[in-house]
């Protein structure tokens, strides 16, 4: 499953080819997508390769092949839904021991993905969570696997907008991706860690990186 900012980079890359016959240049993606920088669209560029759809050219600069489209296309300037969601008032109790948690869509734990906001909830035992505002977001991917949390785990997340180092947290990177990965600083430049040995470390910019909360507890289904 393509998240959107995936989708409209696709379309958009396949009706350039359709047009001109040469791909896009990395600039023009990145205005086309209303990105910030290049390394967004060098990491949509990685995520289509590793999913098939795209494939690069050998010896060819710029070079870029549509291998399949999805079934179903997102038209390009459907505006992808952010992270951050709307103020939430605080959760309601549903009994004694359960409170009704916002679900606001998936979180990457490995390449970033988008988070997408979604209208559903989750029952969480109220002993998970501390003080604070709360959401939870599905987990994908299994960069953190050595921390413990597992694909298709629930993420409890409380918002906060800094972090000290060594905290797990959901960082949107240029707006438009996010992440659930250890948090440190290099000087000027931000580190988010994996925790799976499988994994490199992501190193960015620090007006690129937004904390968007901090685990606060996972819950998971079997």
């Amino acid at each position: 499953m393509l998240t959107r900012k995936q989708h409209e980079l696709l379309c958009y890359i396949h009706d350039k080819l359709e047009e001109t016959g040469v791909s896009p240049s990395f600039e023009e993606m990145k205005d086309a997508l209303d990105l910030k920088s290049k390394s967004g669209v060098h990491r949509l560029i990685r995520a289509l390769e590793e999913r098939s759809f795209i494939r690069r050219l050998p010896n060819r600069a710029r070079a870029l092949e549509v291998v399949r489209m999805p079934e179903r296309v997102i038209p390009l300037k459907q505006p992808a839904a952010p992270i951050a969601p709307p103020r939430i008032e605080p959760p309601v109790a549903a009994n004694d021991s359960v409170i009704e948690l916002p679900l606001h869509g998936r979180i990457a734990a490995g390449m970033p993905i988008e988070a997408m906001e979604g209208q559903s909830s989750l029952a969480v035992p109220a002993a998970l969570l501390g003080p604070g505002e709360h959401y939870a977001l599905e987990v994908s991917g299994d960069s953190m696997i050595e921390a413990g949390i597992l694909d298709g785990d629930y993420a409890l997340i409380r918002r906060a907008e800094t972090a000290r180092d060594g905290e797990i947290v959901v960082a949107l990177i240029d707006d438009s991706e996010a992440t659930l990965k250890y948090f440190r600083r290099e000087g000027q430049m931000i580190r988010l860690d994996p925790a799976n040995h499988a994994y490199s470390p992501q190193r960015y910019q620090a007006r690129q990186v937004q904390v968007q909360g901090k685990l606060a507890g996972l819950l998971r289904r079997y």
